[in-house]
Order: structure tokens, then sequence, then C-alpha cells
């Protein structure tokens, strides 16, 4: 199975850091949505409805699929031989952050549920502080994949 990937092995990178672009983008502009949504929406009206069709969107259109289509194209990268030295500390470390970035991908779609609801809802300041998270979590994920430590 790894013969044929190997010869694919610079698509499927390519297409693994655009998924990756995807994934991220999304994953920094929904936590940012949701705090306008807190401090200036509120949870009825209008523009209430409106960011409640951005946020679906967002989630359902860009951020779902990208994470999908990131976790594929990554696992076929790791099945090619010689890539992963799986002895090493790095695979380890930029699992772990995929695994918590994914986690985080879980939480904000849970919060969109929570005002799709009604509530009860975060502060902006905790949606504010929420949105360091992948950006903390892609630090790791690079630095392990090109410093290798």
């Amino acid at each position: 199975m790894g013969d044929w990937l190997a010869n694919l092995y610079p698509w499927i990178k390519a297409f693994h850091i655009m998924a990756v672009i995807a994934w991220m983008a999304a994953l920094f502009y929904l936590p940012r949505l949701y705090v306008y949504h807190a401090e200036q929406v509120g949870l009825s009206g209008d523009t209430h409805k409106l960011f409640q069709t951005m946020e679906y969107k967002l989630l359902k259109v860009i951020m779902t699929p990208s994470m999908i289509a990131t976790w594929v194209l990554g696992i076929c990268l790791a099945t090619i031989p010689g890539v992963i030295d799986w002895s090493a500390v790095w695979p380890w470390t930029k699992l772990f952050g995929i695994v918590a970035m994914s986690g985080f991908h879980g939480w904000l779609s849970a919060q969109r549920k929570v005002f799709a609801a009604g509530g009860p809802i975060k502060t902006g300041r905790q949606y504010r502080m929420m949105n360091e998270v992948p950006t903390l979590l892609m630090v790791l994920i690079v630095l392990s994949v090109v410093v290798k430590f």
C-alpha cells in the first residue's frame, strides 16, 4: 500500500497543507464570531439568526470537511514508509496537538448548539481566551514537525 502512496507523496502533502490552512482559518474565526455574538448580538432577533447561519455554515461547510481532509491526508502521509520515525518524540507531540485541536473543534461545535438553543453562553472574554487555544496548539504542532524535538 505504501508504494503508490509514496508516488503520490507531494500531492498528498500539498492537499494536506491546504486542508490544514482551511481548518485553522475556521478555528480562528469561529470563536471570534462567538465573541461578537455574545457581546453585540445576544440570543434573539434577526442578527442572532444571521450569526447562527454564519456559525453553522462555517462549521459544517468549511471547518468540519477540512478537519476530515486533514485527518485522512495526514493518515495517508503517516502510512508512507520512512516519513515518520515513530521512535522519536515529535510524532507523539504532534499527534497530541492534533487530537487536542480536534477536541477544540468539538467544543466549538457544542458551543454553536448552545447559541442555537438560547444559552447559557459564555462571556465575550471567555470566548476571546478560548480563541488562543488553536494558536498554542498550532505552535506545538509546527515546532514538532519542523524542529522535530
